[in-house]
């Protein structure tokens, strides 16, 4: 078994019953083909939380610098995650996310680049659009409501993939089909909160 699945399979059995997981959506995400699932970004905890809710095996980029150190990066590396600059200008990084598009996998991004400390959603950067313009690959917006809290009820919704096409075709910035998406996952929160909310009482 490949440590990726031994550490989706350790992280579930902790995360799953520890913030009462419950996960919307997850057959909204397509079982082949490229993906981009993208999501909004609360805590550090979100990248190992999309890992194990999401049915398809996730690589994600990583700080660059985490990987200075050795066992850390080996680790890192083992989990699928590959390191990108700040600020997602990293031309190598970037490469390899279409590579790992290109070779049918999936690929998670936090849109805001950096989590936000008040759960609200910031500005999205362009790296998402990037991928979205530049791969022929689904991209499933998501959204993560918590608190991360443990035994609160922590939700993750998967929504529908969205149809990037209108983007392409008229030759839409990286930065707008970035903020059409964030805009997706802004729909997921809004819908959530009038819809849901009371199957968390």
């Amino acid at each position: 078994m490949s440590l990726y699945k031994v550490a989706k399979s350790a992280v579930s059995l902790i995360f799953y019953p520890l913030y009462r997981i419950r996960v919307i959506g997850k057959e909204n995400v397509p079982k082949h083909g490229p993906v981009i699932i993208c999501s909004n970004h609360i805590s550090n905890l979100d990248p190992p939380v999309v890992g194990i809710t999401s049915p398809r095996d996730i690589y994600f980029m990583a700080k660059g610098e985490l990987f200075d150190k050795p066992l850390l990066g080996r680790l890192l590396t083992g989990i699928r995650a590959f390191p990108v600059k700040r600020g997602m200008r990293d031309r190598n990084a970037l490469r390899k996310g279409l590579n790992i598009l290109e070779g049918g996998n999936t690929l998670g991004l936090f849109p805001e680049g950096t989590r936000s400390k008040t759960s609200e959603l910031g500005k999205p950067l362009a790296g998402a659009g990037f991928f979205a313009l530049r791969s022929n690959a689904a991209i499933v917006p998501c959204a993560i409501i918590g608190p991360y809290k443990p035994g609160s009820r922590l939700t993750v919704i998967y929504g529908e993939p969205m149809d990037m096409e209108s983007y392409r075709a008229r030759k839409a910035s990286a930065k707008e089909a970035a903020e059409g998406i964030m805009n997706e996952i802004r729909i997921l929160l809004e819908n959530y909160n009038s819809q849901h909310a009371s199957l968390d009482k």
